[in-house]
């Protein structure tokens, strides 16, 4: 296996452009498969091809540099094209959560101002009315088929003309705006440059020691920062195949794992969760993934006992500012850490700061719990069209994540929770991440989440929204035991409400927000004062 700074040595130097980036790989072996999707396998030379007479098709469409384009739509090799082709001419992509209703995909493509939008045939209904009250109609196009009123990139690309492609783009210039999943307001537009897109690929290139000849499996939904900075980014930097799938699927996780020959994926807890959760018939022991990025403690022993996974990493970033902190890949790993500060494959090349400080913003010492601050290379280049949202998301050039976290005598940082998690029962601060995980871990509990609600005597008290596994009948007063056996008695829930489902946000973490909105969750809760004896 070679070291991450022997892959990138692997290609000639670049100027920190997409296109610069890219045609340094090409030309090692232009053959080679760079794309996987939907039956069909691009080249290296057959996508930097396409990327050509894509960008000349924007141009020819009045597409500029700065415009905004967005696309909604499911994974897809459109994705991957537009976001090369529109960063040729200095334009920007736009991602678009394809489950978005009119008005959430409304606010993102009017906020933006997008000049072009690309839609699946799924979404195109939604995107065309989110757009209606744009000051200039935009150019609408379909990622997937084509109709008589709407026309498929893929044809468009076919006939497009002859055109003089710029040579002034700038790796500063912005190539994505990332909108964050608005789980305390509106979403907010994080802008990323070109330079940050390909050097956040080299930093993964190191975080999973990613090799030339790896395919990497893209299951997170290419609207997000995980999927974009890591696993595409990553690829074009080690030079590697990527396979795009549609949408994560857990019945046809693993038989895709295996026609795809994938050696790499990223997920998300819930994903984890999930495929810890299904039946072992859709396991296929001859997959060839050797590498995970995402998982966590509560299913680590069964990643790398039972699906035969040797390499499980963990990080921790944000869209503002993707791969901060990793568990090394070649260890130690300290169990539910987030790791300690990562690293690019150079070691000349500096990388993140990171600060735990109190409420007055000083430095705590180790071990002791405060939020974390970050200052790193990739951090975003502010808040699209919100000045001040940007000056308030930074102290003296410092990000501040809004996480709490500890750091130990080693280094390694450790979750606790989101700040504005806190829940403040008799004086004492108790994170409800907490909460969630050990109650999750009840073999009768699918999810959990814990949220403050009003104490009668000032500050709050603990209710706990719990989903119950299919099949299991737990009650309150064995959740709350389940706590009390593992917990200080300070964060034993008050409440539990047994719920069908909990919202979740398009990034799929708990919309602890709209269950604190909910009058009626307190109603329909067991209250375990009362039924105490």
């Amino acid at each position: 296996m070679k070291k991450p700074l022997e892959v990138l040595a692997l290609y000639p130097r670049h100027d920190y452009t997409l296109a610069g980036a890219f045609a340094s790989r090409a030309q090692r072996a232009p053959e080679r498969p760079f794309l996987l999707f939907g039956g069909k396998t691009w080249s290296w030379r057959e996508f930097q091809q396409a990327v050509d007479r894509a960008a000349r098709l924007l141009l020819a469409r009045g597409i500029r540099k700065g415009d905004r384009f967005g696309v909604m739509a499911r994974n897809c090799d459109g994705h991957v094209l537009l976001l090369f082709a529109l960063a040729r001419i200095g334009a920007i992509m736009v991602p678009v959560n394809p489950e978005f209703g009119v008005d959430e995909a409304r606010y993102v493509l009017h906020h933006a101002e997008v000049s072009a939008v690309a839609a699946g045939s799924d979404t195109l209904d939604i995107a065309r009315k989110a757009c209606e009250g744009l000051a200039v109609a935009p150019w609408i196009i379909l990622l997937d088929a084509g109709r008589d009123d709407v026309p498929l990139l893929q044809d468009l690309i076919a006939r497009a003309p002859e055109a003089v492609l710029p040579r002034d783009v700038s790796p500063d210039e912005t190539c994505l705006i990332v909108y964050t999943s608005g789980t305390t307001g509106f979403p907010k537009g994080a802008m990323h440059s070109q330079r940050s897109f390909v050097t956040g690929g080299e930093a993964f290139v190191q975080r999973v020691y990613l090799q030339d000849d790896e395919r990497v499996m893209i299951v997170l939904p290419l609207f997000h920062i995980n999927a974009l900075f890591y696993s595409v980014a990553g690829t074009l930097a080690a030079g590697a195949s990527m396979v795009i799938v549609p949408k994560f699927s857990a019945t046809t996780f693993w038989q895709t794992a295996v026609d795809s020959g994938a050696t790499e994926v990223n997920i998300i807890e819930a994903i984890g969760t999930i495929l810890k959760n299904r039946p072992r018939s859709e396991f296929r022991p001859e997959h060839r993934i050797r590498k995970v990025y995402g998982v966590r403690q509560a299913v680590a022993q069964t990643f790398r006992e039972e699906f035969g996974i040797p390499h499980l990493i963990g990080g921790y970033g944000m869209t503002e500012i993707p791969g901060v902190t990793c568990n090394p890949f070649e260890g130690p790993a300290k169990p539910g850490s987030m790791g300690p500060i990562g690293r690019h494959p150079d070691p000349q090349r500096p990388w993140a700061q990171c600060r735990v400080v109190n409420d007055e913003g000083r430095d705590v010492p180790n071990g002791e719990v405060g939020e974390l601050l970050v200052k790193t290379p990739i951090v975003m280049q502010g808040y699209f069209h919100d000045p001040e949202q940007t000056r308030a998301a930074f102290v003296d050039g410092w990000f501040q994540t809004g996480d709490l976290v500890r750091r130990d005598a080693d280094g390694y940082f450790f979750f606790v929770a989101r700040k504005k998690d806190i829940i403040r029962r008799r004086g004492e601060n108790i994170a409800g991440a907490e909460l969630d995980r050990v109650i999750g871990e009840h073999p009768g509990v699918h999810e959990a989440a814990a949220i403050p609600v009003a104490a009668e005597l000032g500050e709050d008290e603990i209710l706990v929204a719990v989903v119950r596994k299919p099949g299991y009948d737990v009650t309150a007063d064995e959740v709350a035991q389940w706590c009390r056996e593992r917990l200080a008695p300070m964060k034993v829930p008050r409440y539990v409400a047994f719920v069908e489902a909990l919202p979740h946000t398009p990034t799929h973490k708990v919309a602890k927000m709209t269950l604190r909105a909910d009058p009626t969750l307190r109603e329909r809760a067991t209250d375990l004062a009362k039924a105490s004896p």
